[in-house]
């Protein structure tokens, strides 16, 4: 079955198509655009017009390719900033009456789970392997016993603690000591980081984003650390023009790489293994169980989002 799943996540919408068969993601597509839905919901509690009119126009994009790859069943999941916003579930509702996707809202921990399955799928996991999943606002860890959604992300630390142009050593202080102590008490074997931070640091030590080269790739704490102090010394401009990071993820990265850092050092891992599955891979696997799509009236709340 060809499915289609749209992540409406804190600082990017993503894309994915696929064929899912006897439990088995094979990818067809994948977009992603950074759309920031979540700026200001740390603050404002609300999902703001500008984010929600930026997110729209890219679901019409994503729509008219799901209809030409001819995507029987569509997803849209909504994660830390659409669970923190007020209006939310609101526009879940928008959005599924407006683009005909089923929506789901998902906890913390329905994240975290479905992110370990998607790392899963294809390759097996050990029970102490950590999965680490750097969003927006939120981070996920994930063992085969524990699922912790914790409420640190790049754009939620960004807008914290990071408001000079290149972030103060305090600043930086401040945003690594809220990420030491979210951290709960594990003991990992070892590391999978999934997710744009993450696949990111690791094109900046390759020297450019190449999802074939990325996937499997052993970042290590040493490397992490490195581009974490030359991206926190380069100012919002010249991390723009870093070729090897997408252009708009250069104002969020910096809390994202604090983020990683942090978790390498807490859990004294000496790397990671970068994977290109991810929450949209398991997603996938529950897209397929979707009933058929019926038409319907609007579902509660349409229209009065915003």
């Amino acid at each position: 079955m060809r499915v289609g799943v749209v992540d409406l996540g804190t600082n990017s919408t993503r894309l994915l198509v696929a064929d899912v068969h006897d439990g088995q993601v094979d990818e067809v597509v994948r977009r992603l655009r950074i759309t920031r839905l979540g700026e200001g919901v740390d603050e404002r509690r609300m999902l703001l017009p500008l984010p929600i009119a930026r997110v729209r126009n890219v679901l019409s994009d994503y729509r008219r390719e799901l209809e030409e790859l001819g995507a029987e069943r569509v997803l849209a999941i909504g994660t830390s900033a659409i669970r923190d916003a007020e209006n939310g579930e609101a526009f879940l509702g928008e959005i599924e009456w407006s683009y005909g996707f089923t929506t789901r809202l998902l906890s913390g921990d329905q994240e975290a789970e479905l992110t370990r399955r998607g790392v899963a799928n294809g390759r097996g996991l050990d029970d102490d392997t950590l999965v680490l999943d750097v969003g927006g606002g939120s981070t996920e860890l994930i063992t085969a016993g524990s699922r912790s959604s914790l409420d640190i992300g790049c754009v939620r630390l960004t807008e914290r603690f990071l408001h000079s142009d290149p972030p103060t050593g305090g600043e930086l202080e401040a945003a690594a000591r809220a990420s030491r102590e979210a951290l709960p008490e594990l003991e990992p074997g070892d590391a999978i980081g999934v997710a744009g931070t993450v696949t990111s640091l690791a094109a900046l030590e390759l020297g450019a984003y190449d999802p074939e080269r990325t996937h499997g790739h052993r970042l290590s704490r040493e490397a992490v650390s490195t581009q974490l102090e030359r991206l926190a010394s380069l100012p919002l401009a010249q991390r723009r023009e870093l070729g090897a990071l997408e252009p708009e993820r250069a104002p969020v990265i910096v809390a994202g790489a604090v983020i990683v850092n942090e978790v390498l050092a807490r859990y004294r891992l000496d790397e990671l293994e970068v994977s290109e599955r991810d929450l949209l891979h398991g997603a996938a696997l529950e897209a397929a169980q979707l009933p058929e799509p019926q038409e319907g009236a609007a579902p509660p709340g349409a229209y009065t989002c915003c």
